[in-house]
């Protein structure tokens, strides 16, 4: 069979070789290509299934159309929805993306940024695990790199979070303000900047308003979450009113072991949770939430990186780092 290529695809046609590469790149607009050859060779290329020499075209551009995204735990639900709004910003724009799960383990993410760079991608986007940022720094130096969902406090990089301070001082407040004194807080990962800021969140709301407030747990999983609360409401001589879940998959824990010792959100206790998810209106009571603005922050961190690539390719100036914090909403449903 022969195999198709940029000449057949022009002896086929009528067209030279360099007119059919510039239609197949999307650059015939650039070069004022006429709308009948564009025509023309795309339903060609599209009748013989062309598919370009990704290989031979990232050798001669200097660039892979590839972007490393590494999240720490694509099976949370936050993250696939996190991924999923970055991999489509970076389709719209041409370009594939190479996806690697650290699983909250600094070793798989020295291996993982270690790939992204094998692999020759052009830019990173990165939820680090890392408690330095030494190594994202040293890899920024090289390439395009910004810092989603996560950061640093004292970095050079760019970066775009929630804030995640006010998320959890607004929940915790509207707990308060509900009636509720005495309040369980349920954190993921205690390195990480999203946990410590809630718990600084959470502690600053009860200590402002001469409330109690307990913090527990080491995991963004369901299974810390059902440890914790199981734990928690077990006891006899236990005062919690309510629970604070930072994160919807500590919620789905927490209800479950709540369920198996027949308490009910909002008739028993207060509950609220941070992360939005359209399955939380689904629970029975709908639950009370905090919302993060991925759209938002995926769309900045796409257009950050991109700023940053095109600035060294053309050997211009670098645009000052971007460190953004972006702020949450409350989605106020039953369960408090």
């Amino acid at each position: 069979m022969e195999k198709n290529t940029l000449l057949t695809i022009s002896e086929r046609t009528g067209y030279s070789v360099s007119t059919v590469s510039r239609v197949l790149s999307g650059k015939a607009q650039k070069y004022r290509i006429s709308q009948a050859a564009v025509e023309r060779i795309t339903q060609e290329a599209n009748q013989c299934d062309y598919r370009p020499n990704l290989v031979a075209q990232s050798l001669r551009t200097q660039k892979s159309q590839t972007i490393g995204l590494l999240v720490p735990g694509i099976e949370n639900p936050f993250f696939a929805t996190l991924s999923a709004i970055v991999i489509e910003l970076l389709g719209a724009r041409g370009y594939h993306t190479l996806v690697a799960d650290s699983g909250e383990s600094e070793q798989e993410e020295l291996n993982a940024l270690q790939m992204f760079q094998s692999r020759s991608v052009d830019g990173i986007i990165c939820v680090p695990v890392s408690s330095s940022p030494e190594l994202h720094e040293k890899i920024g130096r090289r390439i395009p790199f910004v810092l989603l969902d996560r950061y640093f406090k004292e970095t050079t990089l760019s970066y775009i979070c929630t804030d995640n301070f006010t998320g959890a001082r607004m929940a915790t407040e509207y707990l308060l303000q509900k009636g509720y004194r005495n309040i369980l807080a349920i954190q993921g990962v205690p390195a990480s900047m999203p946990s410590q800021e809630r718990v600084r969140g959470f502690l600053s709301a009860v200590n402002s308003a001469g409330a109690r407030g307990t913090v527990v747990g080491d995991a963004f999983s369901v299974e810390n979450g059902f440890r914790e609360a199981k734990k928690a409401f077990s006891r006899p001589q236990h005062s919690y009113d309510a629970v604070f879940a930072f994160s919807s998959t500590i919620l789905l824990g927490t209800i479950q072991a709540l369920r198996s010792l027949q308490l009910k959100p909002a008739r028993d206790l207060g509950v609220i949770s941070f992360d939005n998810n359209g399955f939380l209106d689904f629970l029975d009571p709908a639950i009370t939430r905090v919302e993060q603005p991925l759209r938002e922050a995926g769309s900045k961190a796409v257009e950050t990186l991109f700023d940053i690539m095109d600035a060294r390719r053309h050997s211009l100036p670098e645009p000052a780092p971007r460190q953004l914090l972006i702020q949450p909403t409350l989605v106020v449903r039953d369960s408090c």
